[in-house]
């Protein structure tokens, strides 16, 4: 008896989706995504989204920064402290944060109590951080500031510009942090542009000094501050054109050293 011919596996599997019972309740149809039909799958649509005017003006005024020459006196304001040294400064300024409403309302309350019935009250001067910008002017002036934080997104910038240069002047230790929200919250504020500290208790006084000693040579006594430009930077296309330039120019030099 003469062999049946081979199928191949490929005509087989065709045979067995052939054979296989279609269920009239699930009709496999390909999905059509225009207008009225099938739900569109998510894309990224942010390229596509018309952002808010505010938006857009400070998307564009970071990339002129980056784009244009930036003086050293406005540079340095981007030299903040780093995680690990802006917490341990804000640790230690939490503790010197001014009473809030409700705690100087006790506080009152307590001593007009007190008063009443003839009782001494403790009238000592609760050592708190100071804000506002003329108040700590006045107070690295005359030499009372002992610390002076900055915040570096004040806008405009020309409201504190002069600070640290004043503080260099005085001899006070300065620093640049992040941000005004921040150092806002610390006086129970919206935002605050500078904090001043102006004395220490004796339990903090070894790690005060040591901040003290770390800032001064970052800010205060570092000269480089006031000599480095800021920005500079190119575009991408920019870029790519110098490197290609570049990179012809060493073929070109190549060339001449082969021959």
């Amino acid at each position: 008896m003469p062999k049946a011919p081979k199928t191949s596996k490929a005509k087989k599997t065709q045979k067995k989706v052939a054979d296989r019972k279609k269920n009239p309740l699930f009709v496999k149809e390909a999905k059509n995504f225009r207008i009225g039909n099938d739900v569109q799958p998510k894309r990224d649509l942010s390229r596509y989204v018309r952002w808010p005017r505010y938006i857009l003006l400070h998307r564009q005024k970071k990339i002129l920064l980056q784009r244009i020459k930036v003086p050293a006196a406005i540079h340095q304001f981007s030299k903040t402290l780093d995680k690990n040294q802006s917490s341990k400064v804000y640790a230690l300024l939490k503790k010197y944060a001014p009473e809030t409403k409700t705690e100087k309302k006790q506080r009152l309350v307590k001593a007009a109590e007190s008063k009443a019935q003839n009782q001494k009250t403790d009238s000592k001067k609760v050592t708190v951080l100071k804000f506002g910008l003329n108040h700590v002017t006045t107070l690295v002036e005359t030499k009372k500031a002992k610390l002076v934080l900055i915040a570096y997104d004040v806008d405009p910038i020309e409201l504190v510009v002069w600070l640290p240069q004043l503080c260099r002047r005085q001899e006070v230790p300065f620093a640049f942090v992040k941000n005004k929200a921040r150092l806002g919250a610390l006086v129970h504020q919206k935002t605050a542009t500078c904090v001043a500290l102006t004395e220490v208790r004796k339990e903090d006084q070894a790690e005060f000094d040591n901040l003290a000693r770390d800032l001064r040579q970052h800010y205060n006594e570092n000269h480089e501050l006031l000599r480095t430009i800021g920005g500079g930077q190119v575009g991408i296309k920019s870029r790519h054109q110098q490197e290609a330039l570049k990179k012809a120019l060493e073929l070109e030099e190549l060339k001449k050293t082969s021959q």
